[in-house]
């Protein structure tokens, strides 16, 4: 997800100027035949092999979006106009794990091109409010973090929120990895010129300090090259050592995992930015739940609210540290379909094959069940298990394998889940094996997963995800501070603890 945001921070927020090192021309125009042909390997695709594709969406409906898509082909395009359409499709499935990527040939011209004009805030956006929490034009002293926007050039908030929501991909009905995803650094600048296009100014509806509806206009930002270098001007600073490669990969998984302890308070923080591979995290679990037997901290706080995923063998590995009995990550696991007249255009086609053809079973419904994951029982761990209370802070941007590991221990007395829903579905999602979909004509790509994953289905199937015990929304309060809500409600409830226990 952080790759992607960027990637569409970037691509929205590119003018007209720069050159590119190649022959690509970001002004090239598809012909309405070479994207109608995308378009339907596109269609045929997901219709072939998505196991979610109706999931949350009915086929009637998605046959009218398919058919919308087709019918807004009626003259040459751009990439970033046929990708647009593509988005908005895509965002009716309903599914967080099928999403559109840009061809490489578009990415390899971002990098040789230098940046013009920018939506110049970022913003926190829910239910109650969008706040201002950057802007780029520093001397603005009108819209500073905290500022209320009510609206954009006349579009209200709801105006605003409502069409960006359809353009952007979620598990089933979850709203929250919605919002989470338009206040993600960069992101809403990005859709909004997306969905809207770039303006030389924009004229903002906000609330001053004594709540008043005013407006103001303030420029695009411009980035400015600096070329002080070039003319001679910046002053001479040493090169600074560069880190070794060792330093370099500690600081690489220092970013993704930590562990800090304060053996006087008895309570520790684990920061969880991913599941995914090379980071060593098996080796980090072993030590960092010794070390908390070790240094007898009672109270353990694990935050998930920036991890969108990765190894379930990672999230379920920590799952077992913490989990009193046995659990399964799935009730049921399957794929639709095995082989594909459109395997050229799938990424790893034939290593996906052949993982489907020997690791899973056709069963009566017609379906590939990976029968290990629907009745393996993983056991807690023995050594260094963690008894203490645990208390996992959530987000919208808490997803995918990430959703399975709160599942798998949310039920315990122990554990508390808070802050807001996960953006991962609870009843489950579509993912496992996720190849890239490569379109021939405009070489744009979208993911493709492969199997359907039930986590349990008791769970009802409403497309939410995994809801929070302590339910902790942000305030405008708080953004205008920068506090850390949901961190503050875990150290409240643990001093609250620490005084019942005393009594």
């Amino acid at each position: 997800m952080r790759r992607l945001t960027t990637l569409l921070f970037f691509t929205s927020v590119l003018t007209s100027c720069g050159v590119s090192k190649s022959s690509f021309s970001p002004y090239h125009k598809f012909s309405p035949q070479e994207l109608q042909k995308d378009f339907t390997i596109y269609q045929s695709v997901l219709e072939s092999h998505h196991p979610g594709l109706y999931w949350y969406t009915s086929k009637d409906s998605m046959d009218h979006y398919f058919n919308w898509g087709k019918e807004q082909i009626k003259d040459s395009m751009t990439e970033p106009q046929f990708k647009k359409i593509l988005n908005y499709v895509t965002a009716q499935i309903n599914c967080g794990h099928t999403t559109v990527r840009s061809s490489k040939a578009w990415n390899s011209y971002l990098d040789t091109t230098r940046l013009g004009r920018m939506f110049p805030l970022t913003v926190k956006v829910w239910d109650e409010a969008m706040v201002v929490t950057g802007n780029l034009n520093r001397r603005d002293s009108i819209l500073t973090r905290g500022t209320i926007i009510t609206r954009i050039n006349e579009r209200t908030k709801e105006e605003l929120v409502d069409t960006m929501f359809a353009n952007i991909s979620t598990d089933g009905y979850n709203r929250t990895h919605k919002y989470q995803t338009l206040s993600n650094r960069g992101f809403f600048g990005s859709i909004y010129t997306t969905l809207f296009g770039i303006s030389d100014t924009y004229t903002f509806g906000y609330l001053d300090s004594t709540g008043k509806s005013k407006t103001i206009t303030i420029p695009a930002y411009k980035a400015v090259r600096d070329t002080s270098a070039r003319t001679g001007t910046r002053p001479f600073t040493p090169a600074l050592p560069q880190p070794s490669k060792k330093e370099r990969r500690k600081q690489a998984a220092d970013n993704v995992r930590l562990l800090k302890i304060d053996t006087a308070s008895q309570t520790a923080m684990m920061d969880l930015a991913s599941f995914g591979k090379g980071y060593g995290l098996k080796m980090f679990f072993k030590n960092s739940f010794k070390a908390l037997q070790k240094n007898n901290i009672n109270y353990l706080i694990i935050d998930v609210r920036s991890n969108g995923g990765g190894s379930v063998t990672n999230s379920t590995f920590i799952s077992r540290f913490i989990a009193k009995q046995q659990f399964k990550i799935s009730d049921s696991l399957y794929a639709i379909r095995k082989g594909s007249s459109y395997q050229g255009y799938i990424q790893n086609h034939f290593w996906n094959k052949l993982f489907i053809t020997f690791l899973t079973k056709k069963k009566k419904d017609g379906n590939y069940h990976f029968g290990f994951f629907e009745r393996h029982y993983y056991k807690p761990k023995k050594n260094h298990h963690y008894d203490g209370k645990v208390y996992i802070l959530t987000g919208g941007n808490s997803f995918s394998a990430t959703t399975l590991f709160v599942n798998s221990i949310i039920k315990q007395e122990n554990v508390t889940v808070i802050g807001e829903e996960t953006g991962g579905g609870a009843y489950g999602n579509s993912a496992w094996l996720i190849p890239d979909v490569k379109l021939p004509e405009t070489g744009l790509r979208f993911r493709l997963p492969l199997f359907r994953l039930v986590t349990d289905k008791d769970i009802p199937k409403n497309g939410r995800g995994v809801q929070p015990e302590v339910f902790t929304p942000p305030t405008v309060e708080d953004v205008k501070k920068g506090t850390d809500y949901k961190l503050d409600k875990a150290l409240e409830l643990i001093n609250k603890d620490k005084t019942q226990q005393k009594d």
